[in-house]
């Protein structure tokens, strides 16, 4: 089928097979630290500080890494990221064991991950383009790996949830810690054939001015970069109120939690799905226009909703637009940018998307604090809708003023 068509490459089969089985455990563990965390504090604030510290290093490491890797192998660096983020999963474990969990110990756990995170991101990102033979099929391929990623964001949550209110937290964590055997198991198998002749020169600082300066002269990706900007502080940090959400609004448990993380992963899931099925050629920047456009719409209409049934369906249509606004935007990136630049590039989305969002979780979690939950969310509704006609009003002035030029 050719919504399937990037499978028929070894190394991305092999990259989907092993990201299919560790990141359920990623997300059994990102469960129960929010559940834990919210069970210790019982705070929203503390729930945004620990999502912020957790990010903070995408904020300030990824215009550095991204330099750093155009100039390095990306596949010897995943597979150092994924052995430090096994590490990491396996410390906490052993502090729930020992009984020491703390939000101290989870800011300074969540730090860490966040460090290795950044190069692992970049890193995975800037390898996809490697683990597909035909470039024409890097759209297909990206849009696959976001599948794989709502999946497990879909069913790992559900089976989180059911592990953390039978076994505790200390299930979800040892669990992700197991599930990196089979991802370097999967990246020992590949066969990558890295190019040094793409690799940039000279130092990380003078690789990082290039490119500031790349994206400069690239409107046309700048532009995106911003819109994610703003809806990674306004509208996305919508997820780090989940728990809230289940808890506060609709009295619920650690498995009304887990509901609303299913109802997100299902509709992001369809969202990428809805990105495999889209054929070369369509208009990504129309795609983000509009998905962000939905995004606002259907958080207004969460902050609006009493009845539970219809919260998980807005939930989930939170998730489908914000899938489809984020791989629009990286698939346009990746396959517009200049080679030697686009770990640089991909790094200012990073940070725009997974460095600008903790800063939007802190924001959104001291308003929500403050205003009241439903509050909040009407607000990001509303901005989400402003991203959108602001958007939509740059694209129609960038026609205009090619079409006055000629």
């Amino acid at each position: 089928m050719q919504i399937f068509r990037s499978l028929e490459y070894p190394n991305f089969r092999l990259h989907i097979i092993g990201q299919a089985i560790s990141l359920m455990g990623t997300w059994m563990q990102r469960v129960a630290i929010s559940w834990l965390v919210y069970k210790l504090t019982d705070s929203v604030f503390w729930l945004g500080f620990v999502s912020f510290i957790s990010l903070l290093p995408s904020l300030v490491l990824s215009p550095f890494i991204g330099s750093f890797v155009d100039k390095h192998k990306k596949y010897k660096l995943v597979f150092m990221t994924q052995i430090g983020l096994m590490i990491q999963a396996g410390i906490l474990t052993l502090l729930v064991y020992l009984k020491m969990e703390t939000v101290l110990w989870l800011s300074i756990l969540g730090f860490a991950q966040g460090v290795i995170n950044a190069f692992d991101v970049l890193g995975r990102q800037s390898l996809m383009v490697h683990l597909v033979d035909n470039r024409k099929d890097l759209p297909n391929a990206i849009a696959l790996n976001s599948s794989i990623f709502n999946a497990a964001r879909m069913v790992g949550p559900a089976i989180g949830g059911i592990l953390l209110s039978t076994y505790g937290e200390m299930m979800c964590f040892s669990s992700n810690f197991l599930s990196f055997i089979p991802v370097l198991i999967t990246l020992w198998m590949m066969n990558v054939s890295e190019s040094t002749a793409s690799l940039s020169k000279g130092s990380n600082w003078q690789g990082l001015v290039e490119g500031f300066f790349y994206l400069k002269r690239s409107p046309h990706i700048f532009s995106l970069i911003i819109v994610m900007t703003f809806s990674s502080l306004l509208v996305i940090p919508y997820t780090s109120l989940l728990p809230a959400v289940a808890k506060e609004m609709f009295h619920g448990d650690a498995g009304t939690f887990s509901w609303f993380e299913s109802a997100a992963g299902l509709g992001a899931m369809v969202g990428a799905i809805n990105m495999a099925r889209l054929k070369s050629g369509t208009n990504m920047r129309y795609q983000v226009m509009g998905a962000a456009l939905l995004m606002g719409a259907a958080l207004f209409l969460l902050g609006h909703s009493s009845v539970l049934a219809l919260a998980l369906v807005y939930t989930a249509v939170v998730s489908f637009a914000m899938m489809m606004q984020n791989s629009s935007i990286n698939t346009y990136i990746q396959t517009h940018a200049m080679p030697m630049y686009r770990a640089r590039a991909i790094s200012y989305y990073v940070m725009a998307f997974q460095g600008v969002f903790p800063i939007g979780s802190l924001l959104i979690g001291a308003l929500a604090s403050y205003f009241g939950l439903r509050s909040v969310l009407y607000f990001m509704g509303g901005a989400g809708i402003l991203i959108a006609l602001s958007y939509y009003l740059y694209l129609r002035m960038h026609i205009h003023k090619r079409l006055f030029k000629f």
